[in-house]
């Protein structure tokens, strides 16, 4: 099967060496997405928020793709505060409440910002 990255040109995928998603076969990986937007960290201190941004960003990655929320299949959220875990658990089952994709959610001691209350990885599958 041919393996197609996915970019955004984000200065960080170069430094680091990721892509921003993976394509191989009908298999689509979103690297963790964080909360920002044109170089900027948003929503300080609002895990809601931050969790809004992240799947609206994976939502823009997916329809690139040919993909939509619909065919995420796992979630996996890293957050920085388990007792926030209802705001981010809220914007998620805004998002996914329909779809219900597998999902975990892991506090993490930190992320590469202390800004960053919450990072989602997404993993969808095009039938």
């Amino acid at each position: 099967m041919e393996r197609k990255n996915h970019t955004t040109g984000a200065p960080w995928e170069d430094i680091v060496g990721y892509s921003r998603a993976v394509q191989i076969g009908n298999i689509f990986e979103v690297s963790g997405t964080t909360a920002v937007k044109d170089g900027k960290i948003v929503h300080v201190n609002d895990a809601y928020g931050q969790t809004k941004r992240i799947i609206e960003i994976a939502s823009d990655v997916l329809a690139k793709a040919g993909m939509s929320l619909n065919d995420v299949i796992r979630t996996r959220i890293y957050v920085t505060d388990i007792s926030q875990w209802e705001e981010i658990g809220r914007a998620h089952g805004e998002a996914f409440r329909n779809i219900k994709p597998a999902s975990t959610m892991i506090e993490v001691a930190g992320l590469v910002d202390p800004k960053m209350l919450v990072e989602v990885e997404f993993t969808a599958y095009k039938s």
